[in-house]
Parts: C-alpha cells; sequence; structure tokens
C-alpha cells in the first residue's frame, strides 16, 4: 500500500510539462537526533539547487511550466510512522517539495511510476537498482565529494553509459533517459552560457577523443547540449569529480 499527500504549502506543477524528480526522504534528512525536525542529509543541497533552478526560471517568465517537481519518498518504516515530522521537517527549511510519498519497500517502486518519476534518487543501491529495472531513470546518491552548490544545481552525465546500445535499460541510451535528456536539455537553454543555475557536464571514462565525440553527439540527438566536457581516458573519475563537485552522477549503476 502507498499514500501520496500533496503539500500545501507549495503551487503544484503542472503535470504535463513539469519534470518530476523523486528523492527518498533518508537522503534528504539526516539520522533522527531526537529535535522536533530531522537534520539535513546527503541530498539537502541537491534539493536547494533544484529549487534555485525553478526560482530562476520562473524570474523570467512566471508563467514557465517546465520546472522540477519534486516528490519525497519514504519507505523507511520507522520514519513512515513519524510523517508529520517529514511533513513539518520539510516546512522548516522550506524545501518546495509536492507531494510525500508513503510507501513500503515492496511496493515503492509502483509508487514512483503512479507519480510519474522520470528521474530517482537514493542512496539505496537496491532501491536505486529496483528502480532502474522497471524502466525508471535511477542513480545512486554516493558520490565520495562534497556536495554541490545550493546556488548551481551540477549534473555529471558518464559518456561511456551514454554511448551504450539499446537493450540495457539501466544504461542512459534508454527512453527515459532521451525523454529526461530532452527536457534538461531545453531547460538549460532557457539561461544564458555564463551565470547559469544549471550546469551540465560530461565525463568520458575510457577511449579517447571519438568516445568522447560519440558521447557529444549521442547527448545532442537527445536535445542536450553540455556546459563542460572531459576525456579521462582510463584515470580515475575521483579528482575530477572532487573539482566538478556535482549533485550527482548519471551512468551504469553497477558501476
Amino acid at each position: 500500500m502507498d499514500s501520496t499527500v500533496p503539500n500545501t504549502d507549495v503551487r503544484q506543477k503542472d503535470a504535463a510539462h513539469a519534470v518530476v524528480v523523486g528523492i527518498t526522504s533518508s537522503a534528504v534528512f539526516g539520522a533522527d537526533d531526537g529535535d522536533d525536525v530531522y537534520g539535513v542529509g546527503v541530498a539537502f543541497p541537491l534539493l536547494q539547487a533544484l529549487q534555485t533552478v525553478n526560482e530562476r526560471l520562473l524570474q523570467e517568465n512566471p508563467s514557465e511550466s517546465l520546472l522540477f517537481d519534486v516528490v519525497l519518498i519514504t519507505t523507511n518504516s520507522q520514519q513512515q510512522q513519524q510523517s508529520s515530522r517529514i511533513i513539518s521537517s520539510t516546512r522548516h527549511y522550506g524545501l518546495e517539495v509536492s507531494r510525500f510519498c508513503f510507501s513500503n519497500e515492496e511496493d515503492f517502486v509502483d509508487s514512483l511510476l503512479k507519480n510519474d518519476v522520470q528521474l530517482f534518487l537514493s542512496t539505496n543501491r537496491s532501491e536505486a537498482l529496483r528502480a532502474a529495472q522497471r524502466g525508471v531513470l535511477s542513480t545512486l546518491l554516493d558520490l565520495p565529494t562534497a556536495p554541490g552548490p545550493s546556488e548551481q544545481l551540477r549534473i555529471v552525465f558518464c559518456g561511456d553509459a551514454v554511448i551504450r546500445p539499446e537493450p540495457d535499460p539501466n544504461w542512459l541510451s534508454c527512453r527515459t533517459t532521451q525523454r529526461f535528456s530532452a527536457q534538461l536539455g531545453e531547460m538549460r537553454r532557457k539561461f544564458g552560457v555564463l551565470d547559469s543555475p544549471l550546469s551540465v557536464i560530461l565525463v568520458t571514462l575510457h577511449g579517447g577523443r571519438e568516445s568522447c565525440g560519440g558521447a557529444l553527439k549521442r547527448l545532442r540527438s537527445h536535445g542536450l547540449s553540455v556546459d563542460e566536457a572531459y576525456c579521462l581516458a582510463g584515470a580515475p573519475r575521483g579528482p575530477i569529480l572532487s573539482v566538478l563537485h556535482p549533485h550527482f552522477l548519471l551512468s551504469g549503476l553497477e558501476e
């Protein structure tokens, strides 16, 4: 069973045009320390960055409908018992969450599908894999670097996943990623080259210029141009990620 509660504190997004992002509450909020509200978790800066993009889009066009629409997913049974505390914590921090979804471990992917989630983020590898197997673009929030800035959303695409063939739903060439990439590209084009609240970065781990060029062409065919591109040619990705400070990395989950 699942329960979805609209957040009456925020204006609901246009479901036909919004980019729906599902994030687990355990990633957004930290451990229970006994206070009235939860502490912040690893995904807290990500929510702030998504909110910054929305605010800038609405500054440019108050009637803008292409916005990030955040759904907070709770599968932790202990947190579900304190659902009001999760909602009050969101209100306390001023987070722009449209809906709260409370579900169990067995049915949470159905909740993602019912809410038309286009990108699911979790700190739990099993959850991310299960969602990906059902066709939901998913990523694991486990980057060993400092979190990205709250004033700019920074997304890294792994080019080696971008240029993989179609059959495997975990790879970025799948239909769900094409949809997400197209919307992200349209959103990015609404801002200029400088002072953009949204930055898209391509990193290829293997191969030379041909590999990087192929990944760039693939993304452009989906309607997405990148702000920066790096070809690592077999070098470890840790050092460059520590400089880029992305909020999340889109790549094969088994990497």
